[in-house]
């Protein structure tokens, strides 16, 4: 996820990843099967492990189907009973059509079935034995089976949501780029259906994103290890904790707090959370310190009345009321970020969805005065 970057790439270094090389929107390493194994089931800020195969450059579309067809053993990686899908990205002058690059790969692998064994694999975009990643720039095209099926950004505890909800592993991010080791105090003053303070329990007490998660694309791999995989998944679980932390959530709105309790109990953390029932402008911090972090309405997706002033009033509140707190505010609203009318001590760029947001910290001193961000 673009933003998030070095924080995958620390994670990956963290289960014991080499040669990682953070990229633009992605973050390529080397390891083996159980870190692979891993990668799907611990990191919290990855949305897909993807195993390179095969890369090779093209100069036409001739010579493409030709090094799919010729140069890799598709029956290493499928059964010509089996079912298989593709996905393709491509920037390139010569290979100008997504869907059409796609196919060819289909046809390649189809082809090489049906002359080697006299039948073909069928195709399942739903739930294939292999998904196969394709991506050509310019010339170059790599091939790369999926190995998380699902993107990893459905945790599986999210049984209930509200509009615009934010994606778990930006949460996730946001908590890692703000240095949250669980400890302390944390408070999210909107928390919507709870994604942030559930995130911020998760890692609280070491429970592995995917804990709930019943299905990942390498399952139906031909290679698939489940004594290996069995291990990994009980040494990951292995290392939870109790959560050295209190962890506040709070909301106006009595369907955003129900949310929050379906999805943390979904979560298992719903012990490690304390919802309550309070606007912004009537909290008040549980403590002399702590983190505070929230993903206030942007006016984009949902719409309130004077959100300028709005995030005004969010500003008066951390000077006047939250003095020895930091405090993150995620928003696409730059202007409403403006009116919050204290300065940041840090700024990250990164998406929630399709908005580009910025995610501010602001440091509260209580005998700082105001200053206007620039």
């Amino acid at each position: 996820m673009h933003g998030l970057e070095p924080v995958l790439a620390a994670e990956i270094e963290g289960i014991g990843g080499s040669d990682v090389q953070p990229l633009k929107r992605a973050v390529s390493f080397v390891g083996d099967r159980a870190l692979m194994y891993r990668a799907n089931y611990e990191l919290r800020t990855a949305l897909r492990v993807l195993w390179p195969i095969h890369s090779f450059h093209a100069r036409d579309e001739r010579q493409f189907y030709a090094r799919v067809r010729d140069d890799v053993d598709w029956s290493y990686f499928m059964d010509v009973s089996g079912t298989l899908a593709v996905d393709a990205v491509v920037q390139s002058e010569t290979f100008r059509h997504s869907q059409y690059m796609a196919l060819t790969v289909k046809d390649a692998i189809v082809d090489q079935f049906r002359d080697r064994f006299g039948s073909r694999p069928d195709v399942n975009t739903l739930v294939p034995d292999i998904r196969i990643h394709l991506r050509i720039h310019e010339n170059k095209c790599d091939l790369l089976l999926d190995a998380s099926g699902d993107s990893l950004h459905k945790r599986g505890y999210r049984r209930d949501q509200l509009d615009a909800p934010i994606n778990e592993v930006l949460a996730a991010g946001m908590l890692q780029l703000a240095g949250w080791a669980g400890t302390g105090h944390f408070v999210d003053p909107m928390c919507g259906s709870g994604t942030i303070p559930i995130e911020a329990a998760m890692l609280a007490r070491r429970i592995a994103p995917q804990k709930h998660r019943d299905y990942f694309g390498f399952f139906r791999w031909k290679d698939f290890d489940k004594k290996l995989w069995q291990k990994v998944k009980a040494d990951a679980d292995a290392r939870e904790q109790t959560a050295d932390c209190q962890i506040f959530a709070s909301d106006k709105d009595s369907r955003a707090r129900n949310a929050t309790s379906i999805n943390a109990l979904a979560a298992g953390v719903e012990n490690d959370l304390h919802i309550s029932k309070n606007s912004f402008e009537a909290l008040e911090p549980p403590a002399p310190t702590g983190v505070l972090m929230t993903n206030p309405p942007y006016d984009e997706r949902l719409k309130i009345e004077e959100v300028e002033a709005f995030y005004a009033m969010i500003g008066s509140r951390f000077k006047h009321h939250w003095q020895g707190w930091s405090a993150w505010v995620i928003s696409s609203n730059r202007v409403a970020l403006h009116k919050i009318g204290l300065k940041t001590s840090k700024r990250h760029q990164l998406f929630n969805g399709a908005f580009e947001c910025f995610f501010n910290k602001y440091e509260l001193y209580g005998s700082s005065p105001a200053e206007t961000e620039s």
